[in-house]
């Protein structure tokens, strides 16, 4: 719920009680995952494998580096892991959505590997800000 990162997650900015019901869904899902280094949490994603004639996708959400770790590398060093886990996990795509205006996170998708593959209009609603925002699809293909 940190105010520089919330803005580009699923979630409007809410108390940790609030998030609370969301956090153990999430956990009961087995989909959240906390990006470590030295056993210093610096990061987390979310890693939700589709199913049925799906099942060779993963979808990559809730991508955050903690703002006290950003601009060190830590954001590369984790969507390596990620890759990691999806090759080792046998996927042949991973998918993600990333708003236009999160050009910071665009860079460093591509620079890992993601192509760009078509925006969605209007994807995200800012309750907030009462502001609508596009989404870019991509994808990064296991060879």
């Amino acid at each position: 719920m940190h105010p520089g990162v919330n803005r580009f997650l699923f979630y409007e900015i809410m108390s940790a009680e609030e998030f609370k019901t969301i956090f153990n869904e999430l956990l009961l899902e087995e989909v959240l995952y906390v990006f470590e280094e030295d056993n210093i949490p610096k990061g987390m994603f979310k890693f939700i494998p589709k199913q049925h004639r799906s099942s060779h996708i993963v979808s990559l959400g809730g991508v955050a580096i903690h703002p006290s770790f950003s601009g060190k590398g830590c954001g590369q060093r984790m969507l390596d892991e990620i890759i990691l886990l999806g090759k080792e996990r046998a996927f042949i795509r991973m998918e993600l959505g990333v708003s236009t205006i999160n050009t910071k996170a665009i860079h460093l998708y591509q620079k890992a590997g993601f192509k760009k593959e078509g925006v969605v209009k209007k994807y995200i609603y800012l309750k907030t800000e009462d502001l609508f925002l596009d989404d870019i699809l991509m994808a990064y293909w296991y060879e």
